[in-house]
């Protein structure tokens, strides 16, 4: 593996790190997710890590903290494979944060550390993320393995509900599917472009 400043970071479309963040990250999942904007961590030809940035999950949530919906993006996923080296996510999430600021319009990016898995936003704080309290308790879908937000049995597109939508709330109805309590989420935020 090489050094941390020999990786690069590339914009791509989501297909090329949707199998990669569903392998390597806590969640095992991006359904559901809009990603508006995805990019990989190469070393060389090797894909070491994948992170999506899109439109914050809670509707009406981004009113606390922006003054129009399209100032505020949601750091969605952020994952490495295990062993990189030191600094190799602060590095990624630097990378990323400085091509929004340059090619976007966007004024601040939104990230949450999830304490049930004792995440305390370690790599946020690192990355010069300011804390912004904690959310409330709450509960997510497990279901194969993966964990979904509890708002995905109400997903819809055109007025319907989506496939995977139908088929958790099935599963949640026929008990192969669980709801699963969550603690509190640590609220880190990041200002890309501040407001005058």
């Amino acid at each position: 593996m090489g050094k941390v400043r020999s990786y690069t970071v590339e914009l791509c479309p989501r297909n090329e790190v949707r199998d990669f963040i569903e392998k390597w990250h806590y969640s095992k999942n991006v359904n559901g997710l809009i990603s508006d904007y995805c990019f990989k961590l190469m070393d060389g030809d090797v894909m070491i890590g994948g992170m999506i940035y899109g439109r914050i999950a809670m509707a009406g949530v981004w009113k606390k903290y922006a003054e129009e919906e399209g100032d505020l993006t949601e750091l969605r996923r952020l994952c490495c494979i295990d062993d990189t080296p030191k600094n190799t996510e602060s590095y990624f999430i630097g990378s990323t944060l400085r091509w929004l600021k340059k090619n976007t319009s966007l004024k601040r990016v939104i990230s949450y550390a999830d304490t049930t898995y004792n995440h305390e936003g370690t790599i946020y704080k690192a990355s010069n993320f300011t804390h912004h309290g904690m959310t409330a308790k709450g509960r997510v879908i497990m279901y194969n393995g993966k964990r979904y937000h509890d708002k995905t049995i109400r997903t819809k597109y055109k007025g319907e509900l989506k496939p995977f939508a139908k088929k958790i709330k099935e599963a949640l109805a026929n008990g192969s599917a669980e709801y699963v309590k969550t603690k509190g989420k640590h609220i880190f935020m990041y200002e890309l472009n501040k407001y005058k």
